[in-house]
């Protein structure tokens, strides 16, 4: 099959075969580990060739490896990006991406109300190297737009966002980003590429933690980076002398996690949908965080730019911290974890785990309420998800 003919699959069909099929030296159904760490080279005019970039080729893991490759290639095709970069988990791969772009004294512009890791590492070991953060105050690209100035040299955007599921227009704030000619990386770990292409839209980059959705299994560690090769070759001088590259058996693993996303995001949709929907209607709850639902503000935009809504749900229970623990230290089924993307329903209360990075002022400013409880919805029965959250609902 040519590629021109792979290009023209169904975005589920590329996810199973890959942009690779089989193996050619084998004719093996799954690409191998190649475990090794080092790679001999026929000579020395080769050797140097091969470091110079000049020709392709492996020398060392850390700066590549075929099995990492692999991955990287089928992740691509499904962002329809020319490349793409793994890493050794999430984090690796968005600070690699702000630290190729950003100098000290430069600054990244990022949402106020974005994943607490990635709020930790702009506010502490990225200031501590001189790195500026200018905060949009909401995800509309019009605040995206107001914290621009001249020392900008990234904007980075998250949508769906962590953890209340607020959308970020990724045309409009793309659009902000190509008038001040600096690119836009756009994190989409809880869309995944089955669900939002963020290239197509007009993004230069995409960023995932592949722990979560492209894993599914809850068993790797992951992160990776795709988009253009002028910006990849930048990311991938970080990776290499940083060394935060993944390893060939997580790369192979995540190679595997690709094969199924499609089928599992289509379950995890589903079921996100139907307990979206008991939340909205049940007595004791006045907000429910889901795009899937029609009375939500950003309902309109996640329809026009996602496949399906996603398999994340949010919620406030009003009693603050007590009222969250009384509620998660009674569920059977759901499991308390700060992850998400499992084959297993997870749930956790962001503002003293997943978020604790942020102050009790912060959390108001962003609208993070210490009501807020999130749940990673799972491949589970609904009905069983479905009666574990009203009989642990029941307890509080």
């Amino acid at each position: 099959m040519t590629e021109n003919e792979k290009s023209d699959m169904d975005i589920a069909t590329l996810a199973v075969h890959g942009v690779r099929g089989l193996d050619p030296q084998t004719g093996a159904l799954i690409a191998p580990i190649v475990q090794a760490s080092t790679f001999a080279y026929l000579d020395a005019e080769t050797g140097r060739a091969i470091l110079a970039e000049e020709i392709p080729g492996y020398i060392y893991t850390r700066m590549t490896n075929p099995t990492i490759e692999s991955f990287e290639n089928n992740l691509a095709a499904l962002e329809k990006a020319e490349g793409a970069l793994a890493f050794a988990s999430g984090m690796a791969a968005i600070t690699a991406t702000i630290l190729a772009f950003c100098r000290p004294g430069e600054n990244v512009v990022a949402p106020f109300i974005i994943y607490g890791g990635t709020n930790g590492a702009l506010r502490n070991s990225l200031a501590q190297m001189g790195i500026v953060v200018n905060w949009a105050a909401t995800p509309d690209a019009a605040d995206f737009a107001k914290a621009v100035d001249k020392n900008t040299r990234l904007i980075i955007a998250e949508t769906p966002a962590n953890p209340n599921l607020a959308i970020t227009d990724i045309g409009r704030v793309a659009q902000v980003a190509k008038e001040h000619g600096i690119p836009l990386a756009v994190d989409s770990t809880f869309a995944t590429p089955i669900l939002q292409q963020p290239i197509t839209l007009g993004a230069d980059l995409v960023m995932h933690s592949c722990t979560k959705y492209i894993c599914g299994h809850g068993d790797t560690l992951g992160g990776v980076v795709a988009g253009k090769q002028e910006h990849l070759a930048l990311i991938k001088k970080v990776r290499t002398d940083l060394g935060g590259v993944q390893s060939p058996l997580n790369a192979w693993l995540l190679d595997r996690g690709l094969r199924t996303l499609a089928v599992r995001m289509e379950r995890h949709c589903l079921n996100a949908a139907l307990v979206a929907d008991f939340l909205y209607r049940h007595p004791k709850l006045e907000k429910v965080y889901y795009p899937g639902l029609p009375s939500n503000p950003y309902h309109q935009l996640a329809d026009r730019q996602m496949a399906d809504f996603g398999g994340m749900v949010s919620f406030e229970l009003p009693g603050g911290f007590a009222a969250a623990s009384r509620f998660l230290n009674s569920l059977k089924v759901c499991i308390q974890a700060v992850s998400l993307g499992d084959v297993a329903t997870l749930a956790c209360h962001p503002a003293s785990t997943t978020h604790r990075s942020y102050s009790p002022e912060e959390l108001t400013r962003a609208g993070l309420s210490p009501d807020l409880i999130r749940i990673s919805v799972g491949l589970e029965a609904v009905v069983d998800i479905l009666n574990d959250i009203e009989q642990a609902l029941d307890k509080v």
